[in-house]
C-alpha cells in the first residue's frame, strides 16, 4: 500500500469529507529536514507491513505545498510542526504527533 501526495486545497477538502467514513492519516513532510526523512521512512515501513485497510494514507510536502499545510493546521486546530503525522476521523483531529515520535510502532498502536 502506498500514500498519495496532495498539493491542492480541493484535495485537502476531499480528505476532510472522506474522514466521515474512513480514517485519514496525513504525514506533513519537509523535503529539507533529516528528522522528516526519518519520519517518512517510518511511515513507509508501516505501509510495507500490514497497514489498516480502512484508512487512506496521504503525504503533504510542507514547503512545496505551503497553502495546504497551513489549511490543515487551521482546519484541525493543530499547531504546525514538521514532520507531523495527523490521524483524522469524523472531520476532526483524532491523534497527532511529531518529530522523533513518528515511528512505525506508534502509528501501528494508534491506527490498528
Amino acid at each position: 500500500m502506498n500514500w498519495n501526495e496532495i498539493t491542492t486545497l480541493e484535495e485537502w477538502n476531499d480528505i476532510v469529507a472522506k474522514s466521515a467514513e474512513r480514517g485519514q492519516l496525513i504525514l506533513k513532510h519537509s523535503t529539507t529536514c533529516p528528522v522528516s526523512a526519518n519520519a517518512l521512512r517510518e511511515y513507509e515501513d508501516y505501509l510495507k507491513a500490514s497497514p489498516n485497510q480502512d484508512v487512506d494514507y496521504t503525504l503533504v510536502k510542507v514547503i512545496e505545498s505551503r497553502p495546504v499545510s497551513n489549511q490543515i493546521a487551521e482546519d484541525l486546530s493543530v499547531k504546525h510542526e514538521s514532520p507531523q503525522i495527523i490521524f483524522v476521523k469524523d472531520k476532526a483531529k483524532y491523534w497527532t504527533t511529531s518529530h522523533w515520535s513518528i515511528t512505525k510502532a506508534h502509528i501501528t498502536a494508534v491506527v490498528d
